[in-house]
């Protein structure tokens, strides 16, 4: 594609359309919650401080950038198990979706640079992170769901540095830590799970993902194990809180009932996957509500309107049984 043509590309409102799609915008809230709950762990934190809105703003729209980036350099399976996207369709370029979603990401770093230094440092390992994610997820099939959470765990990071403005050794609060497991294993149970709607695209492109290597069962089981850690650690936090508590009990209830389809299902291919993947989204979500609650449980409203919007805007999704 020419400069002229790409500029095009990037000037006509078409393109926004589809690069809004490959944002994939009901998963925002996935990284709007794990910044949120690093975010809340400041005691002096005030959901309608000018500071926090500016901060909130680079976690929310942060996945919605590193989605579109990934999916620039796994076109090869997307264009199987997901077609209806626009770079599987050939409508828009990975060159242009790759230009946009790093100049975002770095955007996003920019910002939360300026309320802490170090968090330059995380912005890099998590733009690097995205860049290389496939290459891990496509060779290795022990790799793709932990090198995924990773990145997504040090949100709760850069969200408690933006607020606190503290040092190095202030990395090793207790709760801080425990925000970061949960959001480890919460969102590596995601991926894990996720990977189920994709086994025989992944499997006709030679993706060495864990599913296609040992199967539906075993992933589940596997999931069983990230969602029982993922509890956990999400309950040490959530139960500071009469709010908290029923944030995790919901989420905690939708990941037991996501699982248990995923086993007991006679059904145990790609086109059944959906209820056990979004399981997982709703819980992640909700558990990190849930650490947000147990900090400042005042914010119970504003959690239950958080919850609801995604739930709209999910509901609203293009194809219902991709996520």
């Amino acid at each position: 594609m020419t400069k002229e043509k790409q500029l095009l590309q990037l000037t006509n409102p078409k393109f926004w359309k589809a690069y809004f799609i490959h944002m994939r915008p009901y998963l925002l809230f996935v990284s709007g919650a794990a910044g949120l709950a690093g975010m809340a762990i400041f005691s002096d934190f005030q959901i309608t401080d000018s500071k926090t809105i500016l901060a909130f703003i680079p976690f929310f729209l942060g996945y919605g950038f590193g989605q579109a980036l990934t999916d620039c350099f796994q076109v090869d399976t997307d264009s199987i198990s997901a077609p209806y996207r626009p770079l599987s369709q050939g409508i828009v370029s990975p060159k242009s979706i790759g230009i946009v979603s790093i100049l975002g990401l770095v955007l996003c770093a920019v910002i939360l640079i300026s309320f802490n230094s170090l968090n330059a440092l995380f912005g890099v390992l998590t733009i690097i992170g995205l860049a290389t994610y496939s290459f891990f997820k496509k060779r290795f099939w022990f790799a793709g769901p932990f090198y995924n959470a990773w990145i997504v765990a040090l949100l709760p990071v850069m969200g408690f540095l933006a607020m606190t403005g503290l040092g190095w050794d202030d990395l090793q609060n207790q709760d801080l830590i425990n925000v970061i497991l949960l959001s480890f294993f919460s969102y590596a149970n995601f991926v894990l799970i996720g990977y189920l709607k994709d086994i025989t695209a992944d499997r006709e492109t030679d993706y060495k993902t864990f599913p296609v290597v040992f199967g539906w069962n075993a992933s589940v089981w596997i999931g069983d194990v990230f969602a029982i850690l993922s509890i956990y650690f999400c309950s040490i936090i959530a139960f500071e809180s009469a709010e908290g508590i029923i944030f995790w009990a919901a989420g905690t209830l939708i990941a037991i009932l996501g699982q248990l389809f995923a086993h007991f299902t006679k059904n145990k291919t790609e086109s059944n996957a959906a209820f056990p993947i979004v399981g997982t989204v709703r819980s992640l979500i909700l558990w990190h509500l849930a650490i947000v609650l147990g900090f400042h449980p005042e914010l119970l409203f504003y959690a239950i309107g958080f919850y609801v919007l995604f739930e709209i805007v999910l509901f609203t999704r293009p194809v219902r049984a991709q996520i």
